[in-house]
């Protein structure tokens, strides 16, 4: 693959994870959920082949027991 084309491919890595952050963020606030760390980890895009990892960040402990509030909510068909 020349380094044009990998590029592209690169650049079209990371605005999947971006739009996958971007995703997260507003489907999380809707269920009244803020992490604000949520973002694509800049160290894992560097490189010629990047592979764009989202860190989920740190939060503290309210808005961990609210995450496993929705989740439960989800799981048992409640937070539709």
């Amino acid at each position: 693959m020349e380094a044009t084309e990998r590029r592209r491919v690169a650049a079209k890595r990371v605005r999947a994870a971006e739009d996958a952050v971007e995703q997260l963020k507003e489907g999380l606030a809707g269920r009244g959920v803020t992490l604000p760390s949520l973002r694509v980890d800049p160290v894992s895009c560097a490189g010629n082949e990047p592979t764009p990892l989202v860190d989920l960040g740190r939060c503290n402990i309210d808005t961990a027991l609210r995450l496993c509030e929705v989740l439960a909510e989800k799981e048992s068909g409640h937070g539709e």
